[in-house]
């Protein structure tokens, strides 16, 4: 009796689990099943995924910036080497050096000329780690409601396969399927795209910012040296 029925436990297991299996969908499916907004939101994506990517990289190149360069434009400058200073900015591709170079050649001329000289290099150094940003931005806010556009157009959907069984005839889930399908997956796939250009904007800013406060703190120190006795 007892081996009976751990035979009709273990069929019923073999039968439960064939049935998952032949039920499962895997993502690719799932997305298929979101319509055409899933297509919006997967280009979205990779839009995103681009942008973080070679902003990234470009902010970790602008971080980049040897140790001793402001002693040795220090020295090049109470030295008179103003063309060796310039040749040692120009081997540094960073915004600092690019900054530091626009000061250099400037040395000669009112303080707050060579400051506002400085200061519009910055800007421009500024907007070119910013360049892709406000797109990123528009991703992280758009992809949401772009999502939620998928919902609503599964609803109506639904309710209009709903429409069609007015007369009596019963409703089938399986009537309902593709718009809730919609709805629901037009959803998830607009939030996980607006969730991961939202925190990747975030990131990259907070990286920006960094480098500013390093541009700002090289342009003191550079402003510092024009005050000081030249021996």
């Amino acid at each position: 009796m007892i081996t009976l029925l751990q035979t009709g436990i273990a069929d019923s297991t073999a039968v439960t689990a064939t049935a998952a299996a032949t039920d499962s969908m895997s993502l690719f499916d799932l997305a298929v099943k979101g319509g055409w907004i899933m297509i919006v939101l997967a280009l979205l994506s990779l839009v995103a995924v681009y942008i973080f990517v070679e902003r990234w990289l470009a902010i970790k190149n602008a971080s980049k910036i040897d140790n001793h360069f402001m002693n040795n434009i220090k020295d090049n400058i109470h030295e008179g080497k103003i063309k060796s200073a310039i040749n040692l900015c120009q081997r540094n591709n960073s915004p600092v050096a690019r900054m530091i170079e626009k000061g250099v050649e400037r040395i000669g001329r009112p303080l707050n000329d060579i400051q506002t000289s400085v200061e519009n290099v910055g800007s421009l150094e500024v907007a070119r780690l910013e360049k892709g940003m406000p797109i990123l931005a528009s991703i992280a806010g758009g992809a949401p409601m772009i999502g939620f556009l998928g919902t609503v157009i599964g609803l109506v959907q639904a309710f209009y396969e709903m429409s069609k069984k007015v007369g009596g005839n019963n409703i089938q889930i399986s009537d309902l399927s593709n718009g809730i399908y919609t709805a629901m997956i037009t959803t998830v796939g607009g939030l996980i795209v607006g969730i991961f250009a939202f925190f990747a904007y975030n990131y990259l800013v907070t990286r920006i910012n960094h480098v500013v406060y390093s541009m700002e703190s090289k342009t003191i120190e550079f402003m510092d040296l024009l005050n000081e006795p030249i021996n």
